[in-house]
């Protein structure tokens, strides 16, 4: 693959999970594909488990809107940094325990790795800033 065709993947995939089209995110996985969220227990291989990942955000979070701020890319790789800003205003599970909404604004941040293989991926890693989200809810240490 070249540059421009991963680069133009995860334009797709970055418009998707900013305009919370899960089927759009979906779509861009590979049949048979891994995708991590470190801060999550679960490995996710199916796309169904994808979508309850991503409804989960958006349940947590319905204003999410998200950007890269950053990113690297090769002919079967990209690394991205993202950053998104939401209001915490739906249940979010976190480590298996539920969080009730708490009203507040946050400006969240990560970064992930992906690799494309034939025009999907199929190897997603996620790695959000879980600390700074929790501090910014004022669920742990001095708010940020």
């Amino acid at each position: 693959m070249s540059i421009s065709e991963v680069e133009r993947i995860d334009d797709q995939g970055m418009a998707a999970w900013d305009q919370h089209n899960v089927d759009d995110f979906v779509a861009l996985f590979a049949s048979d594909f891994v995708f991590r969220d470190v801060s999550v227990p679960e490995v996710f291989t199916t796309p169904e488990g994808v979508r309850r990942y991503m409804e989960a955000w958006y349940k947590a979070f319905p204003d999410m809107r998200a950007k890269t701020t950053n990113r690297v890319v090769s002919e079967n790789q990209v690394a991205g940094e993202v950053q998104f800003t939401a209001t915490h205003s739906g249940p979010l599970n976190f480590g298996g325990t539920e969080i009730p909404a708490t009203g507040k604004s946050v400006v969240g941040g990560g970064s992930y790795f992906a690799k494309v293989e034939d025009g999907k991926i199929v190897s997603f890693t996620a790695y959000p800033d879980a600390a700074g989200l929790m501090a910014q809810l004022g669920l742990m240490g001095a708010q940020a």
